[in-house]
């Protein structure tokens, strides 16, 4: 057996999209439950993939995108709440506040390291801090109720299970194809030198600051959309929830398990580790799942750095290898 062509990957693809789309929901929309479960790991996905362009290409650990996700799902369901804007423009918009909002982290920039990703930490604080003390406006600890659900399209009410899937799987095929074409742009080049040496690429003229700086805010913009798609999935809010340290965690978590450098490690990884969890393990022991969560993820680490889509991939080159 020949090892496939570059040729045949867009086939491959397109497969992968017809099974999404259609097979999915024509076989489990009518189990709402997993459904539910469908979108909830696509929401950790797309929260992953944002998380691992800022890690993979940007360089750099980020530990507030929870800060990201919360300014999105605030900025989306006030602008519907308060001014009556339509669900979907609220929710680009959403995406831009959350973008505008990175801007007040460009100065911790300038830190590598723990000391990035402690100070965006204490970013995705303040941010709930503010979002509990602007009562009038966000509602404060009470939070927000009655936010609009996401709106009916023709043939489509993307506010059901089904309807919440495709527009979480839109969203998230979105991201991947933006991340694709970071990645092969000039851009992606540079970020790519910039990872080697960062004083070499600067004395060849390349801005790392500029370069570190659009990640970011692709990264925030990406986060953001997810968020402002969720507060019109569930229409409720409230600032220890937007703000959680599990929209941190979590992603990251399944980043790592799938392979953040890879374009769809993160949404691999957030699939099976959120499917796991839920369908497996919360019944093996439903008090304490997450901790085999952990030692899973500590497994593939030590077994398999590079994660599980890689892993499968070498895999599946040795056989055909073989079978040749």
């Amino acid at each position: 057996m020949k090892p496939l062509k570059s040729r045949s990957i867009p086939y491959l693809y397109l497969i992968l999209a017809l099974v999404m789309y259609v097979l999915v929901p024509l076989l489990f929309g009518s189990n709402l439950y997993l459904m539910s479960l469908l979108v909830a790991s696509l929401t950790i996905g797309g929260i992953a993939l944002a998380w691992a362009l800022l890690g993979n290409l940007g360089g750099m650990v980020s530990f507030g995108q929870a800060a990201f996700f919360g300014v999105g799902s605030y900025v989306s369901a006030l602008l519907t709440l308060r001014c009556g804007l339509p669900v979907l423009p609220a929710m680009l918009l959403g995406g831009v506040g959350a973008a505008l909002a990175s801007l007040a982290m460009l100065p911790a920039l300038r830190l590598k390291g723990p000391y990035f990703a402690l100070s965006i930490l204490a970013y995705a604080q303040i941010f709930r801090i503010l979002a509990t003390e602007f009562r009038d406006l966000t509602g404060g600890a009470g939070g927000l109720s009655g936010i609009p659900a996401l709106p009916t399209l023709p043939g489509v009410d993307l506010g059901s299970k089904v309807g919440g899937y495709l527009m979480i799987l839109t969203l998230v095929a979105a991201f991947v194809w933006v991340y694709y074409l970071i990645q092969k742009s000039y851009y992606g080049l540079a970020l790519k030198a910039m990872h080697e040496s960062e004083d070499a690429t600067r004395v060849v003229g390349v801005n790392s600051s500029l370069l570190k700086a659009l990640m970011l805010l692709v990264s925030a913009f990406m986060t953001g959309m997810i968020g402002a798609f969720n507060v019109h999935y569930i229409n409720f809010l409230e600032p220890d929830y937007a703000f959680g340290s599990s929209w941190t965690v979590i992603p990251i978590i399944a980043a790592i398990f799938g392979g953040y450098r890879t374009i769809f490690g993160p949404l691999v990884g957030a699939v099976a580790v959120y499917l796991i969890d839920q369908l497996i393990l919360k019944n093996l022991l439903p008090s304490g799942h997450q901790m085999i969560l952990g030692v899973l993820l500590v497994a593939m680490i030590i077994f398999s750095p590079s994660g599980l889509v890689p892993l499968l991939a070498q895999k599946f080159k040795r056989k055909t290898h073989v079978k040749a």
